[in-house]
């Protein structure tokens, strides 16, 4: 199993849906687990949890740096 390529799936399918968005930050192993429908052992969801986390707030901060450029 591709870890970049499940990250990538759970990064486009939370960020489209914001109930699924507030569920992972309160639940992130249920919500990979459901996203992906498959349960992960324990290692590999950590690192899918880390992957999404760090790309969500990437293009968060992305997008905040975009909104700021536009105000000049």
């Amino acid at each position: 199993m591709d870890i970049k390529e499940q990250i990538t799936k759970v990064v486009d399918t939370v960020t489209k849906d914001k109930t699924l968005l507030e569920q992972f930050q309160k639940e992130p192993v249920k919500t990979i687990e459901k996203v992906l429908g498959v349960d992960l052992p324990d290692d590999m969801v950590n690192k899918v949890i880390d992957g999404v986390k760090a790309k969500i707030s990437m293009d968060n901060a992305a997008g905040a740096i975009d909104a700021i450029k536009k105000l000049f």
